[in-house]
């Protein structure tokens, strides 16, 4: 049986000197000291809102209901939400106040709980689903993030998750330091998502379809990388299996310092995105999303 206050504790005493992420920065948060995530011990948040915009098990009718965590623990040059991520915009708000957010998107019938880049707050995320739990949350939480987690913080956080939602950026570490300044991308990201297949399994729904457990891996399609998104989508289909769902995502466009690569500083064509798709399909995924060219 999982020991959940101790599991809080247990990620809360990591922060001393600071391992909550594979940069293992080892900054003291809790003594306010920031960390290369430019996060210290205080709970920062952009937003919380309904999000209509997620794969269909997960908006699915009424929404998903997301909070923004500001600051992150990359540094993607095309980010799009970089003001949140890179430039640290949002408001300070207490456990209590993160947990009263999530028990009002219940009340307005969100399907699910959805933390967005929220590993560097993993023993507030912890702490603060415990809490709102107590008060009656009942809805699937959903874990939004990068792909790059440490495996040591993901088993702390087993029971709090129900449903995991993490980016498959990259299939070499210099394309990984490149264009989001981390070093050892592959390895980490391939053994965080086997361990959250360990914890969770394949997605599940409910009659209705909405997602209640399991893994959806995300690919954002960059521009001038198609190969990138080949070996990527072969690493899962090897290390985690055709029958992970897989989400491979179009929408990318120029952002943040991306113009400062002739490869990234364009949009995405309709055909690198056909080829991206011809390739999911020949792999024979079971399970995958593809977005509308016509959208």
């Amino acid at each position: 049986m999982i020991n959940f206050e101790k599991n809080i504790e247990k990620l809360y005493s990591i922060m001393d000197k600071c391992v909550i992420c594979p940069k293992k920065c080892g900054v003291n948060r809790n003594r306010g000291q920031k960390g290369f995530c430019g996060t210290a011990d205080k709970i920062f948040i952009a937003s919380s809102n309904i999000h209509m915009g997620e794969e269909p098990p997960i908006s699915a009718k009424n929404g998903s209901g997301t909070i923004f965590f500001s600051n992150c623990t990359l540094n993607c040059v095309f980010c799009q939400n970089y003001p949140i991520s890179q430039f640290g915009n949002g408001k300070e708000v207490s456990l209590d106040n993160m947990a009263e957010m999530m028990l009002k998107l219940q009340s307005i019938d969100m399907h699910n709980i959805n933390f967005v880049t929220p590993t560097h707050y993993s023993a507030q995320v912890a702490k603060s689903v415990y809490i709102a739990r107590r008060k009656g949350l009942t809805i699937p939480v959903l874990y939004n993030c990068s792909g790059y987690e440490s495996v040591e913080t993901l088993q702390l956080l087993e029971g709090v998750i129900d449903i995991y939602l993490p980016d498959s950026k990259y299939s070499n570490n210099e394309t990984a330091f490149k264009y989001s300044g981390v070093e050892n991308y592959v390895e980490v990201n391939q053994t965080a998502l086997k361990e959250m297949k360990k914890q969770v399994g394949d997605l599940v729904v409910d009659n209705d379809g909405v997602a209640k457990k399991g893994v959806i891996v995300r690919h954002l399609v960059l521009p001038g990388n198609i190969e990138n998104t080949k070996k990527v989508m072969d690493c899962i289909a090897k290390e985690l299996s055709e029958s992970t769902f897989v989400s491979l995502m179009m929408q990318y466009h120029a952002a943040h310092k991306s113009s400062s690569f002739k490869e990234l500083s364009r949009s995405l064509t309709e055909e690198e995105y056909k080829e991206a798709v011809n390739y999911l399909e020949l792999l024979n995924f079971e399970n995958g999303w593809i977005q509308n060219l016509d959208s």
